[in-house]
């Protein structure tokens, strides 16, 4: 039997990262091809990500966004739907609570993010929280 494959939800800013920059981060994209992980979006987070491709800033053409989706994403991807939805609200930014319903829905080992309202949880039910750099240590193990 192999190693059972981890399920995580990494934030739009972490996995714009990871797609777009040479930096640190960009070490998550080799173990996640390499099936260490599986992605999990929802139709929310996935949008999201689509949209945030799209910002003048990243000067991405169609093609690149058609080619990030089709070649980096969504082969290693699971779209999950939403079947937890948290009434109170748990983060400052209403916006990262799709994250956290995300990780839940999808029985996610661990939500990567960097945003510090995530982190400071920790854990929520029973998905760990932890920053970019932490989640590189648990797959280097």
């Amino acid at each position: 039997m192999g190693k059972k494959k981890l399920k995580v939800v990494l934030d739009t800013n972490v996995l714009i990262s990871v797609l777009l920059f040479q930096g640190e981060l960009s070490k998550l994209i080799l173990p996640l091809k390499k099936g260490a992980y599986i992605l999990l979006f929802s139709e929310d987070t996935l949008s999201e990500l689509i949209k945030v491709l799209h910002y003048p800033k990243f000067a991405l053409t169609e093609q690149e966004i058609d080619y990030i989706l089709q070649f980096e994403i969504l082969p290693y991807s699971k779209i999950i739907e939403i079947t937890f939805k948290i009434d109170e609200r748990i983060c400052k930014d209403k916006d990262d609570q799709k994250f956290l319903e995300l990780a839940i829905s999808g029985k996610a080992d661990y939500l990567v993010s960097g945003d510090a309202d995530l982190l400071e949880l920790k854990e929520f039910k029973t998905v760990k929280i932890l920053s970019p750099a932490e989640f590189l240590k648990t797959l280097k193990g």
